[in-house]
């Protein structure tokens, strides 16, 4: 065997530790290698392949090392077990056909025939069996027609954390060792501080040669000839990242595996998918180019309809290449605008939802049904916005069923509200997407109905937390609502949120803002709101709730305090009639209501607060009167100075 360490059994396994937890004695049909490494006093056959194969500075023989190697691994495997043959009936066909692949090779008159394949399957292959044997291991399989192409891959997908099968550890590692002919612990450091300093990490010269000297001392206390992985890790470790562990997070993502991408040349068949893709793109005149591009589309015409379906499409399938921007500035919902930028890892995202159909609309459909079936009910929701932009039919029948479904047994009040304000904004694109919106109308009206069943129940006895969630779902379906224009569902809700207003011990903050809805909705007239906020601020309510039921009703807005004298002399006269404790106790609570008005409206207040004399509405806290009070201001001037220094 042309390997230079010679198989030995160790009877200390700290003469060659490892940087794995693999047990000690693994199952040989899982890892056969663990067999060779226990023999040659490893742990970890990944080591072991590493230091034996991967860090030889020459080839000479190795093959035919390797093919002994396993030849004699097959033998004593298959004199250890139990049957005639250890292997699984799959390896045997898949071996058996390998074979039958190279003999039709040779009656083609191919001389030298290169066999790309595991070590694993090299004895199989260098002793050719008779041909009727092959035959019949493969004798009433079906046969099925496929379209192999090549692909460009990443060291990031052969490694073995991606869920590759045959995956290795560290292929950015290997395509060092076998890209550098000399000095490789030199240059693997080099790289390594070249990393840490794009990270602006110190990385000297001094601190590379010095963790070069320590992983070589490493190797030599461990009886190797070079250092492997594990001591350079080890090394960096301790001398780059001065003992920080995270970094070599980073050095593990960026060299140890590695995220190089592959060629193929352009005349290479492509998966169905893929060609899909590119008719699309020429058919729809778009250019799928490296650099980035704004795509304005106005989904009135045809054309664009359909690119924004595409990309949507694509969306779904998790492959950005457009990324939709905001359109704050443009008037419609039938425009949109998208920036596009072509990655080359789009190519293996093609592939790997490839399996999901052999076009783009197929491939979506597919998908989106499988995230359906795993999805509750506010992720559905969303999941049917996104599928009718993309305008997929037999995925949104899908997920009308699976909505109806959850929508029957849901019981979270929580799920329910959150669910229904992306339905209402999928109607409101009927005309322009062209489909029916009266496939979610009905599930819209059951949501509805539940929810003012429901809501009385769910809002009693909130804490402050809950009482913020609360309301921002009120203010969601509230606006929702609104937008359907459907006076029986307005008409419906409005009572709702009339019994809310009068239910008792319910949170300050959710009060207040069904109140002000009511007030904005014209429910409630002027002077009904100023008694109902009289009630909420009179002296038998604890000044904290009385403050949460302000904030409730002004957040946002001060036109209301500014358009209605009811309304400012019912607060005004609460603020001036608090005792100092209590006022000191909400003026926090004050302050960030009225910070949520716009600056022109706080600027009003203020001007009408000094015209007018009074205490609290005043954004600064306590206002004076037009009368100056020299006695209380001489009370604060010995304060002052003292804060001053003038003392």
């Amino acid at each position: 065997l042309a390997i230079p360490t010679p198989f030995r059994l160790s009877a200390n396994a700290e003469d060659h530790p490892s940087v794995s937890d693999q047990p000690p004695n693994p199952d040989p049909y899982d890892d056969p290698f663990a067999l060779l490494a226990q023999a040659a006093g490893y742990n970890d056959s990944e080591r072991w392949w590493e230091h034996l194969v991967e860090q030889r500075q020459d080839s000479k023989d190795l093959f035919a090392a390797i093919l002994e190697a396993m030849t004699v691994l097959r033998s004593h495997l298959e004199a250890q077990a139990p049957t005639a043959n250890p292997l699984p009936l799959l390896e045997l066909q898949r071996e058996a056909y390998m074979r039958k692949t190279i003999r039709e090779a040779e009656k083609q008159g191919f001389q030298r025939i290169a066999v790309v394949c595991g070590a694993w399957h090299a004895p199989a292959l260098a002793t050719m069996p008779p041909a009727k044997e092959d035959t019949a291991l493969l004798k009433g399989l079906p046969k099925q027609k496929v379209e192999a192409t090549w692909v460009p891959w990443t060291y990031g997908r052969l490694a073995m954390s991606s869920g590759y099968g045959a995956g290795i550890e560290s292929p950015g590692w290997y395509h060092h060792l076998w890209q550098t002919q000399s000095s490789t612990t030199i240059r693997w450091m080099t790289k390594v501080a070249r990393l840490l300093r794009k990270q602006d990490i110190d990385a000297s010269s001094a601190s590379v040669i010095e963790a070069v000297r320590l992983s070589e001392t490493l190797a030599a206390l461990r009886d190797r000839p070079l250092p492997g992985l594990s001591e350079l890790n080890e090394a960096t470790q301790t001398v780059l990242c001065f003992g920080d562990p995270l970094p070599m997070q980073l050095i593990h993502q960026q060299l140890i595996v590695g995220e190089r991408l592959g060629k193929v040349p352009t005349e290479t068949p492509m998966i169905p998918l893929q060609q899909d893709l590119q008719r699309q793109q020429k058919r729809l005149r778009l250019k799928s180019e490296a650099t980035e591009a704004i795509l304005n589309l106005d989904l009135r015409k045809p054309l664009d309809l359909e690119r924004s379906q595409l990309l949507h499409r694509l969306v779904l399938l998790q492959l950005p290449w457009g990324k939709q921007q905001s359109t704050q500035n443009a008037k419609g919902t039938f425009r949109e605008t998208w920036q596009l930028q072509w990655q080359p890892e789009f190519a293996i995202r093609l592939i790997e939802v490839g399996i999901w159909g052999n076009t783009i609309e197929t491939a979506a459909t597919a998908w989106t049904c499988d995230r359906a079936n795993k999805a509750n009910l506010p992720e559905l929701t969303q999941l049917i916005d996104q599928t009718l932009l993309a305008s997929l039919p037999e995925a949104i029948a899908h997920l009308m069923t699976r909505l109806e479904a959850e929508a029957a047994v849901a019981s979270d009040m929580a799920h329910l509200m959150n669910a229904l304000p992306p339905l209402v904004n999928v109607m409101r694109y009927g005309t322009v997407r062209q489909f029916d919106t009266a496939i979610v109308a009905h599930v819209v009206d059951g949501l509805i109905t539940r929810i003012c069943i429901g809501l009385p129940v769910a809002v009693a006895s909130l804490d402050d937390d809950a009482a913020a969630q609360m309301y921002d779902q009120i203010i969601a379906v509230h606006g929702a609502i609104g937008l359907l224009q459907q006076p029986d569902s307005l008409e419906m809700w409005q009572q709702v949120l009339v019994q809310l207003v009068d239910q008792q011990n319910l949170h300050g903050l959710v009060a207040g803002r069904c109140c002000r809805l009511l007030f904005e909705a014209g429910v409630f007239h002027s002077e009904e709101t100023a008694r109902r906020l009289g009630f909420a601020l009179s002296t038998a309510n604890e000044p904290v709730q009385a403050a949460a039921w302000m904030e409730g009703f002004l957040s946002g807005s001060g036109l209301l305090l500014l358009h209605n004298p009811a309304l400012w002399q019912v607060l005004d006269e609460w603020v001036t009639q608090l005792p100092d404790e209590p006022f000191t106790a909400i003026l926090p609570l004050l302050r960030r209501t009225f910070s949520t008005f716009a600056a022109p409206e706080r600027r009003q207040m203020g001007e009408r607060v000094r015209q007018e004399g009074t205490r609290g509405l005043g954004v600064g806290g306590w206002q004076t009167s037009s009368e100056f009070d020299c006695d209380r201001a001489d009370t604060v001037l010995p304060l002052i100075a003292q804060l001053l220094g003038i003392a």
